[in-house]
Parts: C-alpha cells; sequence; structure tokens
C-alpha cells in the first residue's frame, strides 16, 4: 500500500476530515503526526487510531514557531513523507457586511499558514530525493460561492500557490503535489464558519448537514493521493457538476449563483 510505513502529517487533525484521514492513514500502515491546537482532542484521536502517532500541537498562524515544529515532526522518525495541509476556517457572511479583519483570518489560516509550513518543509523533502505534499482547498477555491467571498478568495489562493510549486518541483525535484478539492462534508465545520464580525456562526448549516459522510470523503482523498492525482475532486452532485460548468458553461454558473445570491441576501438582511 502507498502510504505503509511512510510518515505522514496531518494539520487541522483533531477533528472533521483531519482526523477521518488519521485513522485511516494509521489503518494503510502509515505513522502520523496529528497537529493543530486542541491538544485534549488530539489525544483523543490519538487514543482512538491504530498505530505510531505523534501528537504535534501548534498554532498554523504562529509563524515564528513553525521552524522549531518542521523539526520536531521531521526528527521524529527522521523523515515526513507526505504533509497534507487540512487546517482551515470557513465562512458564512455577506462580502457587503463583512470586516477586514475576517478577511485577513481567513488567508491567515488557509493560504498563508500552509503555504509557510510547505515552504518550510520542502528543502529537506528535497534533499530526501523526493515526497508528497497537499492541501485540502475547497470545491470554493474553484467557483466562488455565496456568504463565502473570503474563504472562496484564500481556497483560490492556494490553489494558485500548489498548482504553481508543482510546476517548479515535480519533475525538478520529484515532489508530488496534489490539490484536494471536497464539497460539502458532514463535519462541524459550518458551525466554526466566520461569521461578518469574525464570531463563529454556531449552527451547522444545511449543506454540511446533508454532505458526503467524513469517512466517505477521507477514503476518496486516500485514494487519490495514493494515485498520485494531481487534483483530487471529492464532491457530488451539484458541486461536482459545478467544477465542469466552471469551464464548460460559466455564464450558466455564474447566473445560478447569482440567484442563489439574491436568496441568502434577502434571508440575511
Amino acid at each position: 500500500m502507498y502510504f505503509a510505513g511512510k510518515v505522514v502529517w496531518v494539520t487541522g487533525a483533531s477533528s472533521g476530515i483531519g482526523e477521518a484521514l488519521a485513522k485511516a492513514l494509521a489503518r494503510e500502515g502509515a505513522g502520523v503526526i496529528l497537529s493543530g491546537r486542541r491538544v485534549s482532542e488530539f489525544q483523543r484521536v490519538a487514543s482512538e487510531t491504530d498505530g505510531k502517532t505523534l501528537v504535534l500541537p501548534f498554532d498554523v498562524t504562529d509563524h515564528a514557531t513553525l521552524p522549531e515544529v518542521v523539526s520536531t515532526a521531521w526528527n521524529w522518525v527522521g523523515a515526513v513523507d507526505v504533509l497534507i495541509n487540512n487546517a482551515g476556517v470557513s465562512q458564512s457572511s455577506l462580502a457587503l457586511q463583512t470586516l477586514l479583519d475576517v478577511y485577513r483570518q481567513l488567508i491567515e489560516v488557509n493560504y498563508l499558514a500552509p503555504m509557510q509550513l510547505t515552504q518550510l518543509l520542502l528543502p529537506r523533502m528535497i534533499d530526501e530525493g523526493g515526497g508528497h505534499v497537499a492541501v485540502v482547498s475547497a470545491v470554493a477555491g474553484k467557483v466562488g460561492t455565496p456568504l463565502q467571498s473570503g474563504y472562496s478568495a484564500a481556497k483560490h489562493a492556494v490553489i494558485g500557490y500548489f498548482d504553481a510549486l508543482r510546476a517548479e518541483v515535480e519533475a525538478a525535484y520529484g515532489i508530488k503535489v496534489s490539490v484536494i478539492l471536497p464539497g460539502s462534508v458532514a463535519t462541524a465545520e459550518g458551525g466554526n464558519a466566520l461569521t461578518s464580525d469574525g464570531s463563529p456562526h454556531g449552527n451547522v448549516g444545511y449543506k454540511i448537514e446533508g454532505g458526503m459522510a467524513v469517512e466517505i470523503a477521507a477514503e476518496a482523498m486516500i485514494r487519490g493521493l495514493s494515485e498520485a492525482r494531481r487534483e483530487i475532486r471529492v464532491a457530488e452532485g451539484i458541486e461536482l457538476k459545478a467544477l465542469s460548468l466552471r469551464t464548460e458553461d460559466p455564464e450558466f454558473l455564474f447566473a445560478m449563483l447569482a440567484q442563489e445570491g439574491k436568496r441568502l441576501a434577502q434571508l440575511k438582511t
């Protein structure tokens, strides 16, 4: 199996997609590094995970500590074979009502944090002769959606970075680069989404409640990574169709989203 005997570092691993990824990777025979901020939750995930794990808590936006964190992760067994940048925060607010500081937070967590962590780890992977880095973006990183202007912007940005990075390091250094595009997944993400003033939304939205089961999403991501796919689409229904419409019939997609935006604006005002 692709992950057997490898060290895989998963950020945002205390719940949701990250937790499901960590458990599935351990079943595949990987040693898993669990990272994020909620130490008690990591300890729970580690206790429920079969296999070798390292709990490595850190704040992805604390840029000054990241070099030391990378060294700790690398020195656990002497390498990190796969990095999965999964930590992120969503949004549920109209652009006209959203404070600039909320946009800054969305960009920090969803774009700058995975970019810097990847930048710090890459030289070590290159010295080892290869590796695999991935980022969990979103369908919203390809399709701008209502109530998610900052989230979509940051997820678009992180796709741009990783696509450009792939062009630089894949053939030149043997570094695989994967962008993961999940649609709605049944997690608590909606309840943690930032509102216009930065406070958490508090309620899981209907799209999240009706989303793909997190275990199924994680297995699809792992399958795509094991096949070294450059873009891994983990979506169904209208969200999967939207990815195709973005290039095949963008005017139809934009008109459809505009009607949804109108409906949501009327509800919010």
